[in-house]
C-alpha cells in the first residue's frame, strides 16, 4: 500500500511540474488555496491575540532582566563613586593633618596615631566621637586628638580597639590657651549650640586682643585638672572681642580651624611635647 502511494505521488509531482500553468493541477492548487484562504485569514485573526501575548511576556521578561542589570550596574556605580569621593575627602583630611606637623609652633615630641571615626555624640551639641583606635595603638587617657586644622578634643576613655574623644565643643571642655604670638592667655571653652564659635574667657584688658590672631593650646597646666595639652597646637583664630562694662576682661570669640561637624579622619598625639610651661591658671584642661 505505501508503495502505490509513493508510486502515486510522483506521478502527481511529475505531471504538475511537467504541465504549463494553466494544466489540471495549478488549477486544483488554485482553487484549493482560494478555497481555505478565508479559513487561513480567520484563523491567523483568531490567534493573533495569542501571538501578541507571548510577544509582550517575551519583551516584558527580556525588559525586566534589562532593568534589573541597569539597576545593579547604577548601584555599583554609585558605589564607586561614594568610594573615590570618600578617598578624594580623606586624601584632603590627611594632607591638612600632616600640614599640621609642618608648623614651627606644633608639638614635635608625639607619636601620631591616625584614626577614623566611627560614631558621633546623638545629641546636636557636638559633644563625642568614638574612633576606631585604643590602648592597643598606644591611645590613652587625656592624650589630645587633632583633626584637619587642629584640636578637637582629647581622649576621655578607651578601649583595646578604640576610644572615646571629648570635643572642644562639648560644655564639660575648657581648654588652656593663648594668642600667638602676643601671649596673651585664657580658657578656651564652647558657645553651646554654636560649633563654630569658641570663648577664650579670663583674658585681661591690659593687653588688647586683635581680630584674625592665631590662638593656640598653651601647655599651661591647672591646679584643678591633671590633663594637660602641650603647647603649640592650633585652636582657632579670633573673629570677634567683647568687653565687659568695666572693660576690665575680654571675652574673645575663637572660630576653629577643624570643622567638627564634619570629622570622618582624626590624628591623636600618643607621646607628649616636652616643651611645656608650669605655669598655674584658673581654669584649665578639660
Amino acid at each position: 500500500m505505501l508503495g502505490i502511494f509513493v508510486a502515486l505521488s510522483i506521478a502527481i509531482l511529475t505531471a504538475y511540474f511537467g504541465e504549463s500553468g494553466g494544466g489540471v493541477f495549478h488549477t486544483l492548487q488554485r482553487g484549493a488555496q482560494e478555497a481555505f484562504a478565508p479559513v487561513e485569514s480567520g484563523a491567523s485573526r483568531a490567534l493573533k491575540p495569542v501571538r501578541d501575548f507571548f510577544g509582550w511576556a517575551g519583551d516584558t521578561i527580556d525588559a525586566k532582566d534589562q532593568n534589573e542589570a541597569l539597576k545593579k550596574e547604577v548601584q555599583q556605580l554609585r558605589s564607586d563613586l561614594a568610594e573615590a569621593q570618600t578617598a578624594v575627602r580623606d586624601s584632603g583630611q590627611l594632607k591638612q593633618i600632616a600640614e599640621l606637623h609642618e608648623q614651627d609652633y606644633f608639638p614635635q615630641a608625639t607619636r601620631p596615631v591616625t584614626a577614623r571615626v566611627i560614631a558621633k555624640s546623638p545629641t546636636v551639641w557636638h559633644s563625642s566621637v568614638k574612633i576606631d583606635k585604643g590602648t592597643g595603638d598606644g591611645v590613652r587617657v587625656d592624650q589630645p586628638v587633632v583633626a584637619a586644622g587642629g584640636l578637637v578634643g582629647k581622649v576621655t576613655t578607651a578601649t583595646g580597639g578604640t576610644a572615646e574623644v571629648r570635643l572642644i565643643t562639648d560644655g564639660e571642655s575648657g581648654v588652656s590657651a593663648q594668642v600667638f604670638p602676643a601671649g596673651v592667655s585664657g580658657v578656651v571653652r564652647p558657645e553651646v549650640g554654636d560649633p563654630d564659635d569658641l570663648l577664650l574667657e579670663n583674658v585681661e584688658s591690659d593687653r588688647r586682643v586683635t581680630e584674625n590672631t592665631l590662638v593656640i593650646t598653651s601647655g599651661f597646666t591647672s591646679s584643678r585638672l591633671e590633663s594637660l595639652f602641650p603647647r603649640g597646637i592650633p585652636i582657632g583664630r579670633v573673629s570677634k572681642v567683647d568687653f565687659d562694662e568695666l572693660e576690665t576682661y575680654q571675652r574673645v570669640h575663637v572660630k576653629p580651624f577643624a570643622d567638627i561637624r564634619r570629622l570622618d579622619l582624626v590624628e591623636v598625639l600618643t607621646r607628649r611635647g616636652v616643651a611645656t610651661e608650669a605655669a598655674s591658671l584658673a581654669g584649665g584642661d578639660g
